[in-house]
Protein backbone atom coordinates (compact mmCIF):
# COMPACT_ATOMS: atom_id res chain seq x y z
CA UNK A 1 0.00 0.00 0.00
CA UNK A 2 1.03 3.34 -0.80
CA UNK A 3 1.56 6.07 1.54
CA UNK A 4 -0.06 9.40 1.47
CA UNK A 5 3.41 10.93 2.18
CA UNK A 6 4.63 8.61 -0.76
CA UNK A 7 2.23 9.64 -2.96
CA UNK A 8 2.85 11.26 -6.67
CA UNK A 9 2.90 14.70 -6.74
CA UNK A 10 -0.37 14.71 -8.82
CA UNK A 11 -2.07 12.24 -6.48
CA UNK A 12 -1.31 14.54 -3.38
CA UNK A 13 -2.61 17.83 -5.00
CA UNK A 14 -5.98 15.51 -5.56
CA UNK A 15 -5.74 14.73 -2.02
CA UNK A 16 -5.19 17.98 -0.61
CA UNK A 17 -7.71 19.66 -3.15
CA UNK A 18 -10.60 17.07 -2.31
CA UNK A 19 -9.68 17.20 1.52
CA UNK A 20 -9.99 21.25 1.04
CA UNK A 21 -13.26 21.30 -0.86
CA UNK A 22 -15.14 18.89 1.27
CA UNK A 23 -13.91 21.62 4.19
CA UNK A 24 -15.26 24.53 2.24
CA UNK A 25 -18.33 22.97 1.09
CA UNK A 26 -19.18 21.62 4.85
CA UNK A 27 -18.75 25.55 5.64
CA UNK A 28 -20.84 26.93 3.14
CA UNK A 29 -23.65 24.44 4.13
CA UNK A 30 -23.46 25.55 7.44
CA UNK A 31 -23.50 28.95 6.02
CA UNK A 32 -26.45 28.53 3.98
CA UNK A 33 -28.20 27.12 7.04
CA UNK A 34 -27.49 30.06 9.41
CA UNK A 35 -29.09 31.80 6.77
CA UNK A 36 -32.82 29.91 6.84
CA UNK A 37 -33.34 31.07 3.09
CA UNK A 38 -35.27 28.68 1.22
CA UNK A 39 -33.70 29.79 -1.87
CA UNK A 40 -30.49 28.03 -0.90
CA UNK A 41 -31.50 24.47 -0.38
CA UNK A 42 -29.95 23.92 -3.79
CA UNK A 43 -26.64 24.90 -2.62
CA UNK A 44 -27.02 23.22 1.09
CA UNK A 45 -27.66 19.57 -0.49
CA UNK A 46 -25.04 20.38 -3.50
CA UNK A 47 -22.53 20.98 -0.87
CA UNK A 48 -22.90 18.20 1.68
CA UNK A 49 -23.19 15.75 -1.83
CA UNK A 50 -19.62 16.73 -2.94
CA UNK A 51 -17.80 17.01 0.13
CA UNK A 52 -19.43 13.32 0.80
CA UNK A 53 -17.70 12.67 -2.90
CA UNK A 54 -14.71 14.23 -2.22
CA UNK A 55 -14.12 12.52 1.11
CA UNK A 56 -14.99 9.05 -0.65
CA UNK A 57 -12.29 9.33 -3.02
CA UNK A 58 -10.02 10.15 -0.03
CA UNK A 59 -8.96 6.46 0.77
CA UNK A 60 -8.89 5.11 -2.96
CA UNK A 61 -6.31 7.82 -3.40
CA UNK A 62 -4.25 7.45 -0.99
CA UNK A 63 -3.95 3.67 -1.93
CA UNK A 64 -3.42 5.10 -5.45
CA UNK A 65 -5.93 2.21 -6.85
CA UNK A 66 -8.96 2.40 -8.48
CA UNK A 67 -10.13 5.88 -7.85
CA UNK A 68 -10.76 7.03 -11.20
CA UNK A 69 -14.22 6.33 -11.67
CA UNK A 70 -14.47 8.29 -7.97
CA UNK A 71 -12.68 11.07 -9.55
CA UNK A 72 -14.81 11.60 -12.28
CA UNK A 73 -17.88 11.47 -10.36
CA UNK A 74 -16.33 13.84 -7.81
CA UNK A 75 -15.48 16.21 -10.63
CA UNK A 76 -18.97 16.14 -11.74
CA UNK A 77 -20.43 17.02 -8.47
CA UNK A 78 -17.77 19.65 -7.45
CA UNK A 79 -18.60 21.06 -11.17
CA UNK A 80 -22.29 21.51 -10.44
CA UNK A 81 -21.78 22.37 -6.69
CA UNK A 82 -19.62 25.35 -7.88
CA UNK A 83 -22.06 26.32 -10.62
CA UNK A 84 -24.72 26.50 -7.92
CA UNK A 85 -22.29 28.30 -5.22
CA UNK A 86 -21.45 30.93 -8.04
CA UNK A 87 -25.00 32.23 -8.47
CA UNK A 88 -25.06 33.98 -5.19
CA UNK A 89 -23.16 37.51 -4.49
CA UNK A 90 -21.22 35.86 -0.77
CA UNK A 91 -17.81 35.15 0.08
CA UNK A 92 -18.26 32.19 1.57
CA UNK A 93 -20.22 30.63 -1.11
CA UNK A 94 -17.91 31.91 -3.77
CA UNK A 95 -14.73 30.37 -1.55
CA UNK A 96 -16.53 27.22 -1.71
CA UNK A 97 -16.93 27.37 -5.09
CA UNK A 98 -13.47 27.97 -5.98
CA UNK A 99 -12.37 25.24 -3.77
CA UNK A 100 -14.94 22.87 -5.80
CA UNK A 101 -13.13 24.27 -9.16
CA UNK A 102 -9.86 23.16 -7.91
CA UNK A 103 -11.06 19.72 -6.72
CA UNK A 104 -12.69 18.86 -9.93
CA UNK A 105 -9.86 19.94 -12.05
CA UNK A 106 -7.78 18.01 -10.19
CA UNK A 107 -10.37 14.70 -9.83
CA UNK A 108 -10.48 14.79 -13.81
CA UNK A 109 -6.39 14.84 -13.96
CA UNK A 110 -6.32 12.11 -11.83
CA UNK A 111 -9.31 10.13 -14.00
CA UNK A 112 -7.81 10.44 -16.62
CA UNK A 113 -4.02 9.74 -16.03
Amino acid sequence: MTSPTLAPQQTRECIDACSDCAVACQACADHCTRQADPQTLTCIRLCLSCAEACLACLPSLTRAANYEALCRACAELCEACAAECERYDDQTMSQCAEACRRAAQSCRQMASA
